[in-house]
């Protein structure tokens, strides 16, 4: 699908992983919704894309569909939806104070697993009802996995199931959404820049990209950005995990 001209919307989009697809897909002529819990953050670089702001809770039915109502009545109905929002806390299952806290877990699975599917299944329901286009497609969904998914490391039980959940999720959706032509993928991204990662001591951000067989670096925002841009446009991708991590396997901890 060559996104020129088509609704998009991007959870997570004021910053990151998420503000730099929102520009990629913006820049490819797509009118971009970024949604965000942070609204202020989000007004400012839908400021500098030409995009539109919308504040969303991904673990609120109310919100998703609040949010991509708003979107809709702005842009139309969108044809992509990129899965960016989610949260990385590190927290050991036991600990020195004794057990992890549940309510610490549901809310890592909420946000990053239950709140994927919020989005997919508010934006599929609208997709559907789409002309399709020449190729009889009618829509793009790529989510946000992670290589912890697959080698979580000590202290990232919470994370890993919840980005093992959304890989997981992955073959399901496209199955079933196959009979509308709507695709699912998701991006199992490595170490990336990240402004959480960012905000680390440039020691400790060497130390990180070091772990990279190649390139030895940080991965950059734009290149996953490029990766959902081609998600988008490869009309034969489908039912995917793509794993963008410069061939890194995660050691234990």
């Amino acid at each position: 699908m060559d996104p020129k001209g088509h609704a998009a919307v991007v959870t997570g989009a004021a910053s990151g992983l998420g503000a730099e697809t929102a520009a990629a897909l913006a820049r490819a002529g797509a009118k971009v919704a970024l949604l965000d819990v942070n609204l202020d953050g989000a007004r400012e670089h839908a400021g500098r894309i030409g995009g539109l702001a919308i504040r969303c809770d991904v673990t609120s039915a109310d919100d998703a569909v609040a949010a991509l109502k708003a979107a809709r009545e702005a842009h139309g109905i969108a044809r992509i939806l990129v899965n960016c929002a989610g949260v990385g806390p590190a927290k050991r299952m036991v600990g020195r104070d004794g057990p992890m806290p549940l309510a610490e877990f549901e809310k890592v699975i909420a946000i990053n697993l239950i709140g994927t599917f919020n989005m997919m299944r508010l934006a599929a329901a609208d997709m559907q009802n789409l002309e399709p286009l020449a190729d009889q497609e009618r829509g793009v969904i790529v989510s946000t996995a992670s290589v912890a998914a697959y080698e979580g490391q000590i202290g990232q039980t919470a994370y890993s199931a919840s980005k093992g959940g959304v890989a997981a999720l992955t073959i399901p959706a496209a199955r079933e959404l196959a009979q509308f032509g709507i695709r699912v993928m998701a991006i199992a991204p490595g170490i990336f820049g990240t402004p959480m990662l960012r905000a680390l001591p440039q020691e400790t951000q060497d130390s990180l990209g070091a772990s990279v067989p190649f390139p030895k670096r940080l991965g950059n925002p734009s290149e996953f950005a490029a990766l959902v841009m081609h998600c988008v446009r490869n009309g034969y991708l489908n039912g995917e995990v793509i794993r963008l991590d410069g061939a890194l396997r995660m050691a234990p901890r």
